[in-house]
């Protein structure tokens, strides 16, 4: 599950890199160059990637709400809804390194413990579609991986 961050860490770095080479390959020195912050581009990369995720999870919920019924589509939805809460809490956890920690944060796994104790003690959600719907965020990491400008 450190995946997801060390992608998201990776393209802040990457992003830190070419914004150094942007500036230093600049030919005119005196003329005012538009380059974005490392931290904008991480900003721009997040937001993609939660919006790449939500929207994937509201297609799949759709296309299991219609082949398989309402309960475990209802499933999903709420493991694809903890998946990006899990992204989000990962998120602000990269964005913290190097300004004020030098580790990722283990609160986010309280995410995925929470899923599973709710769907043993609410009986309408079911424990595998719930599960596959947290994943979800998988599928929307390598979008943006490959299909990213």
């Amino acid at each position: 599950m450190i995946d997801s961050g060390r992608f998201l860490h990776r393209a802040s770095l990457q992003a830190t890199l070419a914004a150094e080479s942007v500036t230093a390959s600049a030919p005119d020195a005196e003329a005012p160059v538009a380059v974005a912050s490392p931290s904008d581009d991480f900003q721009r990369l997040q937001r993609r990637f939660l919006l790449a995720t939500l929207g994937l999870s509201v297609v799949v919920s759709a296309l299991t709400a219609l082949r398989f019924g309402l309960q475990p589509a209802c499933s999903l939805a709420f493991g694809a809804s903890c998946g990006l809460l899990y992204v989000r809490l990962l998120a602000r956890s990269v964005a913290k390194l190097g300004t004020q920690s030098r580790s990722l944060g283990r609160f986010q796994m309280i995410v995925p413990a929470l899923l599973v104790v709710v769907c043993s003690r609410v009986p309408a959600l079911q424990l595998l579609p719930a599960l596959a719907g947290f994943v979800l965020y998988k599928p929307a990491l390598l979008l943006q991986a490959f299909l990213a400008p």
